[in-house]
């Protein structure tokens, strides 16, 4: 019975090291991005693996009370990336809004310049 103790322990503990590599590796990706969509999948993966992490050691350490903070942690960290993408998504379409409107702008700019053109060579030929 005890080999299979200090087997289940060793599992853990490989468990544990494998998540903590792969958070390395997702907040690597968050901070290079390319995308501010793959920075938040990337938040919400390490958020994942963090929850992962605390109900493993409540197992590993028997501790119930650690399942009740993995899932207010985990309820806090879905909240997070909902706010992070409810922000995204507003300044996509803010930035959206602003790019119609300048060309809007640029088109109204081009007509008026033809209007112009168009007067002065009616000027012109009059002239001749």
């Amino acid at each position: 019975m005890e080999v299979i103790e200090q087997v289940y322990d060793i599992l853990l503990a490989a468990a544990v090291i494998v998540l903590a590599l792969l958070i390395i590796v997702s907040m690597v990706r968050s901070v290079l991005g390319p995308g501010i969509a793959d920075r938040i999948i990337a938040v919400n993966m390490t958020g994942t693996m963090i929850i992962m992490i605390i109900a493993i050691l409540s197992v590993y350490l028997d501790e119930n009370y650690l399942v009740d903070v993995c899932l207010i942690y985990a309820m806090l960290s879905f909240l997070g990336v909902v706010v992070l993408c409810k922000v995204y998504t507003g300044v996509y379409l803010q930035h959206k809004k602003m790019k119609a409107d300048l060309d809007a702008i640029d088109d109204n700019l081009k007509h008026q310049s033809e209007g112009q053109e168009d007067r002065l060579c009616k000027k012109e030929e009059g002239d001749i």
